[in-house]
């Protein structure tokens, strides 16, 4: 599967700031989806250092970042960027997958999967 995932410059650079201050420059981001949210699927990212036999990974400018197999296909031409503003940063996930999105944007269902919503929002 081609997973087509984009992280821009100023996610990646921010990424990279994050695992500096975790202290172990060879950690990877991992980005997953779960059930939950208001919507039905909520986004994941976290620093991981353990690879699984199905993950699907690529690196951009120093930077890997790895799929489960179970996520890919919900996070296929996915962006991930990082915007600050005066009220602080945050990252930004546009998914052109999703057929909608609660307000916050972190909990999205697509048209073949509904996944499990948990709270209203």
């Amino acid at each position: 599967m081609n997973l087509n995932l984009t992280v821009t410059d100023a996610a990646i650079h921010r990424i990279k700031e994050m695992r500096k201050e975790e202290g172990n420059e060879n950690l990877f981001l991992r980005v997953g989806v779960k059930g939950g949210g208001c919507t039905g699927l909520t986004y994941g990212m976290g620093f991981d250092s353990e690879l699984k036999e199905d993950d699907e990974s690529f690196e951009d400018k120093g930077l890997k970042v790895v799929v489960d197999s179970d996520s890919a296909p919900l996070l296929r031409d996915v962006t991930i960027d990082y915007k600050q503003n005066m009220m602080g940063g945050g990252f930004i996930i546009d998914n052109p997958n999703a057929i909608a999105t609660c307000g916050c944007g972190q909990s999205f269902k697509t048209a073949t999967n509904a996944g499990s919503p948990t709270k209203d929002c």
